[in-house]
């Protein structure tokens, strides 16, 4: 078999059983990477040379029959946005095209010590800028079931190395559903944890009160086995709190009887492409069968989510990208006579169009005269969305939403229209800004394109979600079908 279509568990099995090495299944990844990546541009920077070595160093473990650490030996790829020791880490901006950091984020240092094999940084929207990996400053990623479309965003290059099997997991981040649309769009899986859940340091940041890292992977078991990894409080990051990390490993098996699981009403209406709405209404009814109790609920304030989220996080964009200037940070510009223009210049070289409109959205908002009008305003409304997804979570286990409002549409359909791609967003942000955590997971296929739903828990309740989307993956198996490139 081809090596690199394992899973996490299937590939953690085989190496202790010695039934494969951890050579052979590093070069299967590699040779998958090489034969595929003209087509789909996922990947920035590569890693091979360093990670052959170390999965020989592996081989020498498991022939001397010592037991395997829980990611050992398992290839991997990290979002470009994750600082990684030694190996070039730019956000897919012109603006750090030569960073290479001294040091590796919380959780690169805690995958190096489970034993993961990296083989490179995934492709993403600059600076995560985005929602289809086409604001890239080295270009677009391209969608594996379709390269004329995009794989999602801004985490697009990992959802398409995970679904073209070039690796067996990636690491993205989610700001506003940077890991979920990609997971929906590419047809894998795709975890936003609770805000706080894993360390973010590290980690370049977009919006910081938004940030998270996550898994991407090819099963809902695998997402359990990194996040377990990942997960835990961390001295350099004043957000992770001291929740204990369960054995998320002993919800996977528990099903879905008697789980009561709310589906909002405004999720379902205008603007939902009618393909995926029927996809979504026949998981539904699969839930249903395997013993859930599913009800409408009334959530009115997700309307107003993309509105609050496009005020505060470009607020927060143009704070965390004020420090780019081409002296401290980021590429200097030339013939430069004076300070300012150092400022200017670099600015206006090494920013896209789409991080300008973010920072200059952001700084309006912020400015005197109008952060009471626009940014105050926002934080409340922040705060009545987070309420109501603590009471609706009051009244039932989980929420099941679409991922997305459609399958992943064309490169370049949506570029000029900056509201359009903003909407593809629209089922995802709400999780952000609530702090809550969520998983996308394959529901279907709409014309031959991958379509996700997304179950999302209460903070610090990924236990119900791994306990109900495990449950449903086996119950129907889209899962499994991988596209041809």
């Amino acid at each position: 078999m081809n090596l690199n279509l394992l899973t996490i568990k299937q590939a953690q099995e085989k190496l202790q059983k010695k039934e494969i090495s951890c050579q052979e299944l590093t070069q299967s990844c590699i040779i998958q990477i090489e034969n595929t990546e003209e087509h789909l541009h996922a990947f920035l920077a590569k890693n091979f040379d360093q990670a052959l070595e170390q999965a020989k160093k592996v081989d020498r473990k498991i022939k001397q029959g010592e037991k395997l650490k829980p990611l050992e030996g398992i290839p991997c790829s990290i979002k470009d946005i994750i600082c990684t020791k030694g190996i070039r880490t730019t956000a897919a901006s012109k603006m750090l095209q030569n960073y290479e950091p001294l040091y590796d984020a919380t959780v690169i240092k805690k995958i190096k010590d489970a034993g993961a094999i990296i083989l490179g940084k995934n492709n993403c929207d600059a600076w995560a800028h985005g929602s289809s990996t086409e604001n890239s400053d080295f270009g677009p990623t391209h969608n594996p079931w379709d390269i004329t479309r995009v794989p999602g965003g801004s985490s697009g290059g990992g959802g398409a190395s995970v679904a073209a099997d070039q690796v067996i997991f990636a690491l993205g981040t989610d700001t506003g559903g940077s890991i979920r649309l990609p997971a929906s769009f590419c047809g894998i899986v795709g975890l936003k944890p609770t805000y706080g859940r894993v360390s973010r340091y590290g980690a370049i940041a977009m919006g910081s009160s938004l940030d998270t890292i996550g898994p991407m992977t090819k099963t809902v078991e695998d997402a359990a086995i990194v996040l377990q990894i990942i997960a835990g409080t961390d001295k350099k990051d004043s957000t992770t709190p001291a929740v204990k990390v369960p054995d998320y490993s002993q919800a996977l098996q528990k099903g879905i009887k008697g789980l009561k699981i709310g589906i909002p009403k405004q999720a379902l209406g205008q603007g939902l492409d009618s393909q995926v709405k029927t996809l979504f209404e026949v998981s539904v009814k699969e839930l249903e069968k395997l013993g859930a109790k599913t009800k409408e609920i009334e959530m009115p304030y997700l309307d107003y989510g993309l509105a609050v989220y496009y005020i505060i996080m470009p607020a927060e964009v143009s704070s965390n990208l004020g420090r780019y200037e081409g002296i401290r940070y980021g590429r200097p510009a030339k013939n430069a006579a004076d300070l300012m223009e150092i400022y200017t210049k670099s600015r206006a070289q090494g920013f896209n169009p789409e991080n300008k409109r973010r920072i200059m959205i952001g700084t309006y908002t912020l400015s005197a005269g109008y952060y009471d009008a626009y940014y105050k305003k926002a934080m409340q409304v922040r705060t009545l969305i987070k309420k109501e997804f603590e009471n609706a979570l009051n009244k039932v286990d989980l929420i099941l939403m679409p991922t997305a409002p459609s399958p992943a549409f064309k490169l370049g359909e949506k570029t000029d229209d900056p509201m359009q791609m903003y909407l593809a967003d629209i089922y995802t942000i709400n999780l952000n800004l609530a702090g809550v955590p969520g998983i996308s997971m394959p529901c279907g296929f709409a014309n031959g394109l991958p379509v996700g739903m997304q179950l999302i828990g209460p903070q610090f309740g990924e236990e119900k979600i791994f306990q109900a989307a495990n449950a449903y993956e086996q119950a129907t198996g889209w899962h499994k079908i991988k596209p041809k490139i």
